[in-house]
C-alpha cells in the first residue's frame, strides 16, 4: 500500500493536534503537515507535498481557501453537524465525516478521496439529499484542472506535471482523473480532443 501524507487544517490548535493524533498509525497515512486555513493555501500544501486533506470546519463556513485548497487536492471536510454537508461537497470536498469520526472512518474517506472517490459518511447523507445544487455547473473544471490541460495537451506524463506543477505525482494524477471524468473523455487524448472543441484549449 503506497503512503498516503495527509495535511490537517483547523483554525483550532488543540483540534488539528487531537486529529493529527487520531489518524497517527493508520496504515497507509503519514501526517505531512498541521496547518491553520490561512496556511492551507495550494502553495503551502504543495511545500508541505500532501496527496490529501482532513479540513476541520467547526462552525466556519466554507469560504474561497477550501475551494482553492479542493482544486489543489482531494480535500475530506470534518463537519460538527450533518445538516452542513452539502456546503462542504458543493465548496469542492470530496468528502465529509462528522468531527468525532472513529480514526479508522475517517482513514477510509481519505483514502477514498484520494483515490478519486467521493466519501460521504453514512450520517450525514440525509443532509446531502437536501442540499442545494453545486454552484458550478457539470463538468466545470477548476482553475488548477485549467492549468493541467495544456500539460496534458503537450503530453506530459503524470510525473512531468507533478514537477512543472511543483505537487506530488498523486497530485497530479487525481487533477488528470478528474479532468477525464468532468470533460467525460476516456483517454488524454481524447480529453484534449474534447477540451479543444469545447474552447477550453486552443491547439
Amino acid at each position: 500500500m503506497e503512503t498516503l501524507r495527509i495535511a490537517v487544517v483547523s483554525g483550532d490548535p488543540l483540534a488539528r493536534g487531537g486529529i493529527a493524533a487520531r489518524l497517527a498509525g493508520q496504515p497507509g497515512l503519514r501526517l505531512a503537515a498541521e496547518l491553520p486555513p490561512a496556511e492551507a493555501t495550494p502553495a503551502g500544501l504543495a511545500a508541505a507535498r500532501a496527496d490529501a486533506a482532513a479540513w476541520d470546519l467547526g462552525a466556519d463556513e466554507p469560504g474561497e481557501g477550501l475551494r482553492q485548497a479542493c482544486g489543489a487536492l482531494p480535500v475530506v471536510a470534518l463537519l460538527g453537524g450533518a445538516d452542513r454537508a452539502g456546503e462542504a461537497l458543493s465548496a469542492g470536498a470530496r468528502g465529509v465525516v462528522l468531527r468525532d469520526a472513529a480514526p479508522a472512518r475517517l482513514a477510509a474517506a481519505l483514502r477514498a478521496a484520494a483515490s478519486g472517490l467521493v466519501a460521504l459518511d453514512v450520517e450525514l447523507a440525509p443532509a446531502w439529499l437536501r442540499a442545494a445544487p453545486p454552484a458550478e455547473e457539470p463538468g466545470t473544471l477548476t482553475p488548477r484542472e485549467l492549468e493541467v490541460l495544456p500539460l496534458l495537451a503537450d503530453g506530459l506524463s503524470n510525473k512531468e506535471i507533478a514537477v512543472r506543477l511543483g505537487v506530488a505525482e498523486r497530485t497530479a494524477k487525481f487533477h488528470v482523473e478528474s479532468i477525464l471524468a468532468k470533460l467525460p473523455a476516456a483517454t488524454r487524448a481524447e480529453a484534449v480532443a474534447v477540451a479543444a472543441r469545447r474552447g477550453l484549449l486552443a491547439i
